[in-house]
């Protein structure tokens, strides 16, 4: 397997998914492995975070539920009834928060889009579940659809974007029974882009993500995106670097596959030379493979002109 020259001569243990013992399943499913530059970006991310939110005077600080961490950054829009971009992070769904993403606010924001960074409970705070993180999330995308006009922003151009475990979160997303579930329109979201995620839980479930993530037959049903593509109903861009693990290539190209031949509208994108970390960087230029894809998936430019 790529990657792997230092356990060439190891003996192969039973193989638990495809052509993988548990070793190999395990690394796969553990991003370090495969960037050994991740403190290095994480670090940086935090410096650019913190000079968008200088540039831009800081973010307004807004509740959507009841709980201490239900709450997200908005970054609002100069222009009134502008389109909203909602991030989603990532962090193994341990880690992460929404002051880590404030970095592409600066280009949405020139862009003429309301910029908004979620936060939301972890798995480990929610004892091993991602149901109440969905459920946040979902949350979320339903308070700012319907609170859309109190921040003069558009509730008809909502647009959603997840990086790692954010990812995995908003594939779950973009396949909301709106209607059934949360009472607003099905078609909420216009748009959304997944980069380098899940979208599939069995193989997940197998690896050591187990040892916090109490996977259930329920869980993996409910919450593999990949099996729910009949609930999508807006274009959607799928990304990845060809420096990530080989599952998390796989998953991104088998997810956009399987969008395509449903008939849905879907665009992969192959960042060559990134890795887990660098690709999500992207987002934040205009130049880059993730602000360059995501501005034409909402019809936006820098200067915030829309496109005809």
């Amino acid at each position: 397997m790529s990657g792997q020259g230092e356990q060439a001569e190891r003996v192969k243990g039973p193989l638990v998914f495809m052509d993988y013992d548990q070793a190999e399943l395990d690394r796969c499913y553990d991003q370090s492995n495969w960037a050994p530059n991740q403190a290095i970006v994480a670090a940086r991310t935090e410096v650019n975070s913190a000079g968008a939110r200088e540039r831009l005077g800081g973010a307004i600080r807004l509740s959507y539920g009841p709980t201490d961490i239900e709450k997200l950054d908005l970054f609002k829009a100069k222009q009134p009834g502008a389109p909203v971009l909602i991030y989603v992070h990532g962090g193994a769904w341990r880690a992460g928060a929404s002051s880590r993403c404030h970095a592409p606010a600066e280009l949405f924001h020139g862009a003429g889009v309301n910029y908004i960074a979620l936060d939301f409970i972890n798995v480990d705070e929610a004892g091993g579940s991602l149901f109440p993180m969905i459920d946040q999330v979902r949350r979320a995308v339903a308070w700012v659809w319907a609170n859309a006009a109190s921040f003069d922003a558009d509730p008809e151009r909502i647009y959603v974007f997840g990086h790692s475990s954010g990812a995995h979160l908003t594939g779950n997303i973009l396949t909301t029974d709106w209607e059934g579930q949360y009472g607003v329109p099905n078609t909420i979201l216009k748009g959304g882009v997944v980069c380098s995620g899940m979208y599939e839980l069995d193989p997940v479930r197998l690896s050591a993500r187990s040892k916090y993530v109490n996977f259930t037959d329920e869980m993996v049903e409910q919450l593999s995106s990949i099996r729910h593509i009949d609930r999508l109903h807006c274009p959607i861009v799928v990304a990845y670097g060809d420096c990530e693990s080989p599952e998390f290539q796989r998953q991104s190209k088998t997810f956009a596959q399987t969008v395509e031949k449903a008939g849905k509208s879907v665009k992969l994108i192959m960042a060559k030379g990134y890795n887990h970390f660098e690709i999500a960087e992207t987002l934040a230029n205009p130049y880059g493979l993730l602000g360059r894809a995501t501005l034409k998936l909402m019809g936006r430019d820098f200067k915030g002109e829309a496109r005809l």
